[in-house]
């Protein structure tokens, strides 16, 4: 049998770490919260719709 599957050289995977985009996603998030004075529960609730709003604000000026 022959062997048609020739070796390919391995590739490197190449991890990024992007934590400081993510300290200042969750510094904006506390700055949001203080700033309007949420409850606690309104606060939790802003965690999810935070982004959204913020992404429908931003889409504007990224899609030109």
């Amino acid at each position: 049998m022959e062997d048609t599957a020739q070796r390919q050289p391995s590739q490197r995977i190449r991890i990024e770490q992007h934590s400081a985009v993510g300290m200042l996603w969750f510094g904006a998030w506390l700055f949001t919260i203080g700033f309007l004075h949420l409850s606690f529960w309104k606060a939790v609730l802003a965690l999810p719709v935070w982004p959204y709003y913020i992404g429908v604000a931003l889409a504007p000026h990224v899609t030109g």
